[in-house]
């Protein structure tokens, strides 16, 4: 499995103060020197974390970015401008801490479809952020998405008291069908050093997308060192 490090919360503890500390530049270019895939940012229609800025600036670093958006036509020109990587279409509301279930693909097909085009003809490869749903997992392969991101989310809280199967075997069921319709897959939210173990569990996953545990345990032994171990776990 390949790892994606989500860097918002470096901008969160940087936009906590303002100015520049601590810098996503130099956080960024410690963690592109360890085996990682790509660096996950979300640009949420609030800019609540990630600027703008972030997103030029990185590029420049010649980081592999996946960038997480909102369906928002003009979050939808910056991508067209900076062309990361990939892009990760996820739900968004305004009041939520962080992204709390998968996005409702199947109520607006249609819509998701005309939005990825422009970016697909741009080469980019597109996910759609989705719960282990079989209705939703069709509805990405109607809309021609390149991966799908299953919502770890239910699975990692269930993981807490320890009644994680029945969400676990959701997920494995989603991964399995999904591989069925030719959709590669991806995963992520909530994962961190005590459940991630699990995924490999998972046949098919390409890449986990972990941003959260990796920050706060980095806060103890520094971003090199989580990265580092988390690599470890997955592989």
């Amino acid at each position: 499995m390949k790892l994606g490090v989500n860097i918002d919360h470096i901008a969160t503890l940087r936009n906590a103060r303002g100015g520049f500390e601590p810098s996503l530049i130099d956080a960024a270019s410690i963690i592109l020197k360890e085996d990682i895939h790509a660096l996950t940012m979300h640009l949420r229609e609030d800019r609540r974390h990630i600027k703008d800025k972030d997103l030029y600036d990185i590029k420049e670093l010649g980081a592999k970015i996946n960038l997480e958006m909102a369906v928002d036509y003009d979050i939808q020109k910056i991508a067209l401008d900076v062309l990361p990587y990939s892009i990760c279409l996820v739900p968004e509301r305004r009041l939520e801490i962080t992204t709390e279930g998968g996005l409702d693909v199947c109520s607006q097909k249609e819509k998701i479809k005309e939005f990825i085009l422009p970016l697909k003809e741009k080469n980019i490869l597109i996910s759609l952020f989705i719960d282990p749903d079989i209705r939703q997992i069709e509805a990405a392969k109607y809309v021609e998405s390149d991966y799908i991101e299953m919502h770890t989310g239910s699975f990692s809280n269930a993981f807490e008291n320890g009644e994680f199967e029945f969400q676990f075997q959701k997920l494995k069921e989603a991964a399995k069908y999904a591989q069925e319709l030719k959709l590669k897959v991806n995963a992520g939210h909530g994962l961190n050093y005590e459940n991630v173990y699990l995924m490999k569990e998972i046949s098919g996953i390409s890449e986990l997308n972990i941003g959260h545990s990796i920050i706060s345990h980095s806060i103890f032994v520094g971003i090199s060192q989580a990265v580092k171990e988390m690599l470890e776990l997955i592989n």
